[in-house]
């Protein structure tokens, strides 16, 4: 009787064991399929680097390195960078252009967008842009072949010299970006056009308040100039041919930059085959304030190269009636200028800036 009762005592036992694990296991089991919860204060926390292998990141049962974790910089790669920042524009500015935009459906391919633009980018005396964002480095840029575009913009710029676009201009843009966006088989939106010819209109009244475009003449006081006298006079204070006949300029510091100063004289005269043979008598020495960064004195660059100029070539300055300035008169407009500089920089249009350079052409 006693050695059955121990057999029995051992078989109870040991079931209870059995049934202790089946359920510690379908508790375990339970826990992971449930949601991850903290840990409890004072529990160690795991720092093992997440993986994308499992396994891969840990060491191997046999005791050899594991594979390194990805580099996980890698990853961001793979987003394209139109996700992660879209960049402004360099052509197309909000502040005096009138925006359109173009979404196709898909990003599209610098060939096919290229093959659908405008012949022609103006809209009467306005000049406008398309350009497209490339869907690889979020930038905004005139279409080129090998990129692709998510998205376009036509910017239709407001005003200019010639006054504030119109109803007839605005059409116009209308339709050409309208065949841009149909060729690409995308959505366009426009802005309403009575607020987009009321803002040209406001805009043109500011520019035409605030223009800026400074001569003088300079007069022979006795003998006449030779054009290559006058060639050759100029090339001394830095001036070289202007793409224009009859025009030298004097280069902007920085490459691509509209000149500082004009120096204008008959245009005939600049055309004779034989420079010598050709008489001068008057030259006008032009300023746009408008192109020129303040920063780099232009009007005092206008005064001193006046002067030279003047001097060597035993010429007046004069205004345009013909009148002979005085150092009051530069004093006088140089006043002026201070707080002109003050209202374009106040409106966002400093001197010098391309979208002021843009505003004023």
């Amino acid at each position: 009787m006693t050695t059955d009762w121990s057999l029995t005592a051992m078989l109870a036992a040991l079931g209870g064991v059995v049934l202790a694990g089946v359920l510690a296991q379908g508790w375990w089991s339970a826990r992971r399929a449930g949601p991850k919860r903290a840990a409890p204060k004072g529990a160690p926390v795991d720092r093992h680097e997440p993986s994308l292998g499992g396994a891969a990141g840990a060491a191997a049962a046999d005791g050899t390195p594991a594979d390194p974790l990805p580099d996980l910089r890698t990853l961001d790669e793979t987003v394209p960078a139109v996700a992660r920042t879209r960049k402004t524009s360099t052509r197309i500015d909000a502040l005096i252009d009138a925006l359109a935009t173009v979404t196709p459906e898909a990003p599209v391919s610098g060939e096919m967008a290229l093959s659908h633009l405008p012949g022609s980018r103006r809209a009467g005396t306005k000049p406008f842009q398309i350009e497209g964002l490339n869907a690889a480095t979020g930038d905004w840029e005139l279409p080129q072949p090998g990129q692709r575009y998510s998205e376009f913009q036509a910017g239709l710029q407001m005003a200019n010299r010639s006054g504030a676009l119109n109803e007839i201009e605005y059409s116009e843009f209308i339709q050409k970006v309208q065949g841009f966006a149909d060729g690409l088989g995308a959505m366009v939106e426009f802005p309403d056009m009575l607020d987009v010819v009321a803002r040209a209109r406001e805009l043109d009244q500011f520019a035409a308040s605030h223009d800026a475009q400074l001569a003088i003449r300079l007069k022979a006081k006795g003998a006449a100039w030779t054009l290559g006298f006058v060639q050759q006079g100029a090339l001394r204070h830095g001036f070289v041919p202007g793409s224009m006949p009859g025009r030298l300029v004097l280069p902007a510091p920085e490459e691509g930059a509209p000149p500082v100063l004009a120096l204008q004289f008959d245009a005939q005269a600049a055309l004779a085959d034989d420079p010598q043979a050709s008489s001068l008598r008057e030259l006008t020495l032009a300023l746009d304030v408008l192109q020129t960064p303040e920063a780099q004195e232009p009007f005092a660059v206008w005064q001193e190269s006046a002067r030279q100029l003047a001097r060597d070539f035993e010429a007046d300055i004069c205004d345009d009636r013909g009148q002979v300035l005085n150092l009051h008169a530069f004093q006088a407009i140089g006043q002026e200028l201070a707080t002109l500089y003050k209202a374009l920089a106040a409106r966002d249009l400093a001197a010098g800036s391309p979208v002021a350079r843009r505003l004023f052409s």
